[in-house]
């Protein structure tokens, strides 16, 4: 097991990362990590990202950080697990370059309707904060969802109903579980 990753072990995976590859890319962190670097947690179990597109020799560097960094690192994003919404990438956060590496938060639209989907505790918490610093705007979410919810069909452990109907409540600023 690991330990949990904090805000200066992210930001020196950054830098390794960065100096590791070769070739341009860009790293878009999720999840518990972009919940630590914006100071909602302290700390995360694991590190959530995607690279797109991926720098050459940023996979061959990814088991040896893990171990270096003593960190969870896995390869995971929002689109794994709801529909990608439109503009996904226009709307994910810059955080910082560190050499030929740029790093963003994966777009918090994007977050929050994977966050919704999923509806744990500490989901609820994110969102909420997601919410409350002007993030994620709830008419616009409402909006991106109803663009992406023709695709649910592709995703058929998602119960659509359930999650429109918690999409809805996000929106209208009610309760959701």
């Amino acid at each position: 097991m690991r330990q949990d990753t904090n805000r200066e072990r992210i930001e020196r995976l950054m830098h390794e990362l960065a100096n590791g590859v070769s070739s341009a890319g860009r790293v878009y962190f999720t999840g518990g990590v972009s919940a630590v670097l914006l100071g909602w947690r302290e700390m995360t179990m694991d590190v959530d990202l995607k690279a797109d597109p991926e720098p050459a020799g940023f996979f061959e560097n990814l088991p040896r950080l893990k171990d270096a960094l003593d960190i969870n690192i896995e390869l995971a994003a929002p689109d794994q697990f709801v529909p990608t919404l439109a503009g996904w990438r226009e709307r994910s956060v810059f955080i910082a370059q560190h050499g030929l590496l740029m790093f963003h938060h994966y777009d918090f639209y994007s977050q929050a309707l994977a966050k919704i989907e999923r509806g744990h505790a500490r989901d609820r918490h994110d969102v909420g904060h997601m919410l409350a610093s002007g993030l994620v705007v709830p008419a616009k979410l409402l909006e991106l969802f109803f663009e992406a919810e023709p695709m649910l069909m592709r995703y058929p452990a998602i119960d659509a109903p359930s999650l429109r109907m918690r999409v809805m409540a996000v929106a209208a600023g009610q309760a959701w579980t």
